[in-house]
């Protein structure tokens, strides 16, 4: 045991130490399979079966207002993306885009329902309740730009209803700083 402590990190710290590589290294795979899907993905050439064989299965589909299929992927909640792919009547990707951005986050406005606000923005990273305010608290990790931008949450507050009651953002608390609470 002596020696474990001189070392710097026990038994414990190095199964953090392992957690920690092995989490960083799926979502560098993660990353790199999703910029392949990105790059294989075409606008008015892949074919929904296509998206299917590359993406995999989505997490919901829905019809949006034109009739057209909408596939959602999100990468939520360690990713800062959620990828929303749109299928039209003749089954090719009519859009692929990644809707965590500042233009839709302006599009969510108090009185709107969850169900309208999940739709444009796909599954949080986080869904909380406050039972004693009444409140349920979803949180979005997205980042701005690509690189070394730092990591953003957007906030959406509703009632027991589902109702929106607010938004905001933040800055994301970096990893130090969430091993430190």
């Amino acid at each position: 045991m002596v020696l474990e402590q001189r070392g710097g990190y026990g038994l414990r710290g190095k199964c953090k130490l392992l957690a920690a590589g092995v989490l960083a290294g799926a979502l560098l795979l993660l990353s790199a399979c999703d910029q392949d899907r990105l790059a294989n993905t075409q606008p008015g050439l892949s074919t929904e079966q296509e998206v299917l064989a590359q993406w995999g299965q989505p997490e919901r589909v829905w019809t949006d207002a034109q009739g057209q299929r909408v596939l959602e992927y999100s990468r939520q909640p360690n990713g800062a993306e959620n990828y929303m792919i749109t299928i039209g009547p003749d089954g090719r990707v009519v859009t692929l885009q990644n809707v965590l951005t500042r233009e839709n986050f302006v599009r969510i406005q108090p009185g709107m329902h969850m169900e309208e606000v999940r739709r444009l923005l796909g599954r949080p990273a986080s869904a909380v309740p406050y039972d004693l305010k009444g409140e349920i608290v979803y949180q979005w990790r997205w980042r701005e730009g690509t690189g070394g931008a730092p990591f953003k949450l957007f906030i959406v507050t509703t009632d027991r209803q589902f109702i929106v009651k607010r938004v905001e953002q933040a800055d994301a608390p970096t990893h130090s700083e969430q091993r430190n609470r």
